[in-house]
C-alpha cells in the first residue's frame, strides 16, 4: 500500500514539473483520427496547419499524429491535382 502512495505522489510531482502522465494507450485515438480523414480530408489540412504552427509545443504527444495528418494532406493534394489534370486534359 505504501508503494502505491509513493508512486502517486511522485506522479503528481512529475506532473507539476510539466511532464505528462500516460492515462491510456496513445495509439487508440491516432489511428482513428487518421482514418477519419478519408471521410473528411479537410481534417488533414486542419491538422497540417496546426503542425506547421507548432501546436505540438503545447502538447508534445500530438506531434506524431499531426505529422501523419500533414503527410496525408500532402498525398491527398497530389492525388487530387493528378486526377484533375487527367480529367481536364
Amino acid at each position: 500500500m505504501g508503494d502505491l502512495n509513493q508512486q502517486a505522489s511522485t506522479d503528481l510531482v512529475d506532473q507539476r514539473k510539466g511532464e505528462y502522465l500516460l492515462i491510456r494507450d496513445a495509439e487508440d485515438g491516432q489511428l482513428g483520427s487518421l482514418l477519419l480523414g478519408f471521410v473528411c480530408p479537410f481534417m488533414w489540412y486542419y491538422a497540417a496547419i496546426l503542425y506547421f504552427r507548432k501546436y505540438y509545443h503545447k502538447d508534445p504527444r500530438e506531434r506524431s499524429g499531426l505529422a501523419a495528418s500533414a503527410i496525408a494532406a500532402l498525398i491527398c493534394t497530389i492525388v487530387v491535382v493528378i486526377i484533375v489534370g487527367i480529367v481536364l486534359l
